[in-house]
């Protein structure tokens, strides 16, 4: 490789966007430069597949997503295309909006210097309006672009030429719909959303937007109004064999330039570094690798399991006979914990949801005390999993009584054999569950959290086997990883512990 600095990529590793014949890219790129604000090569290639034109000249996408980790520029495009939109493409009102006031503040601030610093656009404006929560800027042609915070009721009464939404990562129903409205009667209208990597529920409106294009990639037809850009990674998962060449090692350079395309521009390796070293793992992956979480829409629901078909398998007189098993899981970000029953029923196995509660310190004593009650068979965890750092506690939770007697140089017993899981147990796992839905062989009680946790459920692609995807659900799915281990714990072989054969010496 030539020395030098090294950069992301220019083009972004996820995109879809209509057909055009023209673009209007080039005129805000050619603005900006002359307002002083030179754009990198990824940037401009935003805004030329952003603003592309249809043959009669109007825009080919009614809606533009850029999706990029912090700090990789996104502003700089936003101001582009406000530019144009106020000095060239004569857009009567545009709207800025951001999910926190200061941030809007600062945008404002930032075109502001931009007008200001060049005579030929400043002497076009009639005034900078910076009255707090009013900040905006008009033009003596009466162009308008003003600045806002989203909330339910701001931007109700504008009729926006184009609606720019910064910090999409946490816009919802409510903020759509008091913004997307007020461009219905607009002739040509555009709307840009622009943020970082899906933060979970706040991220509605681009979890929604995702899917879209994700979709339209996955047929090879474009969205006909979406254009979406996103620079993202795609990291490895425990499951995957060593040579795997399909996912992104989240410790490689390429890996950070696939994910940052302004890398060698304003980030550097050493720079990412730091970050990858301080922060947590799920955290870098989010912050600087573009690895995001995404609700599921009520409409995507129910995509594994059908909803008439785990509904059908409710009955209010299922319950578990002995011996059961238990299985415990913990949400990756350790806000909740799951301990799941399963035990024979009938021709088939009861699956229940005993406990789903936040945080992990009740697991342990918790645990204890069902074991004690059910003596089970054994009680499962998959050391792979978040619920893997519970096993030493869960260890010494389920040891005999002090008060019983053990002999000095003796190990305690456990009260139930803890059965770790291997990675082909844990996919083994989820295919037996899913047969065993399909075939009827298993009930339930219609436990809320389990039902919720079934709705959101995503499989996640492993060869030519999938498992229970954690990763951009959008909801708890401990209930449901947490039934489908328990259900497979009836059935492993438990291996006896050898018995320790004295020496011939202690008989001489």
């Amino acid at each position: 490789m030539a020395d030098g600095p090294l950069y992301g990529w220019q083009q972004p590793p996820i995109q879809t966007a209509p057909p055009s014949v023209s673009s209007a890219g080039q005129e805000a790129i050619d603005l900006a430069a002359k307002a002083g604000l030179e754009l990198d090569p990824w940037q401009q290639h935003v805004l030329r597949v952003g603003m592309a034109e249809k043959a009669d000249g109007t825009w080919a996408s009614f809606e533009v997503a850029v999706c990029v980790p912090r700090q990789n520029g996104k502003g700089a495009i936003i101001e582009a295309r406000e530019l144009w939109g106020l000095f060239i493409g004569g857009e009567e009102l545009i709207l800025h909006s951001a999910h926190e006031f200061k941030t809007a503040k600062n945008a404002f601030r930032r075109i502001e210097r931009l007008i200001r610093g060049c005579p030929d656009l400043h002497k076009r404006v009639k005034r900078y309006w910076q009255t707090t929560g009013e900040e905006s800027i008009e033009l003596h042609s009466g162009q308008m672009l003003r600045f806002i915070a989203r909330s339910k009721g701001s931007g109700r009464g504008f009729s926006g030429h184009a609606n720019m939404m910064d910090e999409d990562m946490i816009l919802g129903d409510n903020e759509m719909d008091a913004l997307l409205p007020t461009m219905a009667a607009i002739d040509d209208p555009q709307i840009w959303y622009l943020g970082s990597a899906g933060v979970g529920a706040p991220s509605v409106q681009l979890g929604r937007l995702r899917r879209r294009a994700l979709a339209a990639i996955e047929v090879g037809v474009p969205d006909p109004s979406l254009a979406y850009m996103e620079w993202s990674a795609d990291l490895h998962v425990k499951e995957c064999p060593k040579d795997c060449d399909k996912h992104d090692d989240r410790a490689a350079d390429e890996t950070v330039r696939k994910a940052n395309p302004a890398l060698g521009y304003r980030l550097t390796l050493a720079k990412v570094a730091n970050e990858r070293a301080t922060l947590s793992a799920d955290g870098y992956a989010r912050e600087r690798l573009g690895v995001g979480e995404y609700p599921s829409d009520e409409a995507d629901a129910w995509q594994v399991i059908g909803k008439d078909v785990w509904e059908a398998l409710a009955d209010d007189e299922s319950q578990p006979s002995d011996p059961v098993s238990f299985a415990i899981d913990v949400t990756p970000e350790r806000s909740h914990a799951s301990i799941c029953v399963a035990g024979h029923f009938g021709d088939g196995v009861h699956v229940e949801v005993v406990d789903n509660r936040p945080g992990t310190g009740w697991v342990p004593d918790r645990i204890r005390d069902l074991v004690k009650k059910w003596g089970p068979r054994c009680v499962v965890i998959d050391p792979g999993s978040p619920a893997g750092s519970l096993i030493t506690d869960v260890t010494d939770a389920l040891k005999v009584d002090p008060d019983e007697e053990v002999q000095e140089d003796e190990e305690p017993e456990l009260l139930a054999p803890l059965v770790q899981m291997k990675t082909r147990d844990v996919v083994q796992s989820v295919g037996q569950f899913f047969d065993a839905v399909a075939s009827g062989r298993i009930s339930h009680l219609d436990n809320a959290p389990l039902a919720t946790a079934l709705a959101g459920a995503r499989k996640r692609e492993l060869g030519e086997a999938w498992a229970w995807a954690r990763k951009g659900v959008g909801v708890d799915i401990t209930p449901l990883v947490g039934v489908t281990q328990a259900r497979w714990g009836l059935f492993v072989e438990i291996e006896e512990p050898e018995e320790e054969v004295e020496p011939w010496a202690e008989f001489g």
